[in-house]
């Protein structure tokens, strides 16, 4: 199936253009003193036309058959999704100077996020074949934010799902593995 690029995208944001929709799918979060936990997340990517994407993430934990009980009075009725672990919105960049040594099949990125857990952050990296690379610039939060000193970022999209990976060194921990995911499309942007 050939790829449309999404009416009315800034060309700036071409290289990225594979990002744009409604996405859906599992994944498992796990870090030293996090119990390892499936969890199901709606990622949506759009535009406005303007030289950036929009991104709003929200990850919720899956719980167990055997604490139905517990999923009930956590999300508040029987039958909904269980609690909201995660939360993240943000914004996609392709800035336009190109730093020395970047391929000439890539392309910069930069993705800005904010959580309401207290913590802001710039990633910075590169973009290209459907993949891209992500480092921690700057990671700022507020006094009662948990202490993250580093993240890294990688997403692709393989086989038309997208797939993701979060190192984080947090909490006096050196930069490990924190959550990945598999997203597929549910709604092209």
């Amino acid at each position: 199936m050939a790829f449309t690029l999404p009416e009315g995208l800034a060309p700036e944001m071409y290289p990225l253009a594979w990002l744009v929709g409604r996405w859906h799918g599992e994944g498992v979060v796990g870090y030293p003193g996090i119990e390892e936990t499936a969890f199901t997340q709606d990622l949506v990517v759009d535009h406005d036309g303007g030289p950036y994407l929009s991104y709003t993430s929200t990850v919720r934990l899956v719980v167990a058959p055997d604490d139905a009980s517990a999923l009930e009075e956590a999300a508040g009725a029987p039958g909904e999704p269980g609690p909201v672990w995660q939360t993240e919105q943000g914004y996609w960049r392709i800035p336009p100077e190109r730093p020395e040594g970047l391929g000439s099949e890539l392309f910069p990125v930069e993705l800005l996020l904010a959580d309401p857990s207290g913590h802001v952050a710039v990633f910075v990296g590169a973009t290209g074949n459907g993949r891209i690379d992500l480092v921690s610039d700057v990671i700022a939060r507020t006094a009662t934010g948990a202490e993250v000193t580093a993240g890294k970022r990688l997403y692709g999209l393989v086989q038309g799902e997208l797939m993701w990976a979060h190192d984080l060194a947090a909490f006096g921990h050196d930069l490990q593995s924190y959550a990945s995911a598999r997203l597929s499309r549910v709604q092209v942007g």
